[in-house]
């Protein structure tokens, strides 16, 4: 009888547990190249979505041709897609304040994602992006598919050096 009464109780906490390991993301098994917070549904920690390289790889991801306002070749970068990333940690705001390592902040409307095709570049030209080089991770517009990204603004929200981003 006892057993009767406790099994919807059984039932509704073994749910919720399968539901929270559904939501929640792998551990990442390197060093952490990018933390995700603020307003995300899929965590693997303290509330927080923390990315090693190979998670980063495994993400859905696009390589863009393209010149930037600081180089004066053309190159070819590579990376997860910003909209992939989102999806991947359940973020669910308007805009992402990305941060660099040396304390530089900008705001990137999460629209810019998909409309633009935004990564997180992670390679130039097939070589890791080193730190000194504008990496780890840089966000990064497709400057020559779109000449209408040519402009302060958009330069402004193509964050180098990324560690952090918070969705808000």
């Amino acid at each position: 009888m006892r057993l009767r009464r406790l099994l919807p109780l059984i039932l509704a906490l073994s749910w919720s547990l399968v539901a929270s390991a559904a939501e929640s993301l792998p551990e990442p098994e390197g060093c952490v190249m990018l933390t995700v917070s603020g307003d995300i549904s899929r965590t693997n920690g303290d509330g927080e979505a923390r990315f090693d390289r190979a998670m980063l790889e495994a993400l859905p991801s696009r390589t863009i041709e393209t010149h930037t306002p600081w180089h004066e070749d053309s190159a070819r970068y590579a990376g997860p897609l910003g909209e992939a990333l989102l999806e991947a940690v359940g973020g669910r705001g308007d805009e992402a304040r990305v941060m660099a390592l040396n304390g530089f902040e900008a705001e990137v409307p999460v629209s810019d994602f998909s409309r633009y095709g935004v990564i997180l570049a992670m390679t130039r030209d097939g070589e890791p992006m080193p730190i000194r080089r504008l990496g780890p991770l840089f966000v990064l517009y497709p400057f020559d598919e779109r000449p209408e990204l040519r402009n302060e603004e958009i330069r402004f929200r193509s964050v180098w050096q990324v560690a952090r981003i918070e969705i808000h």
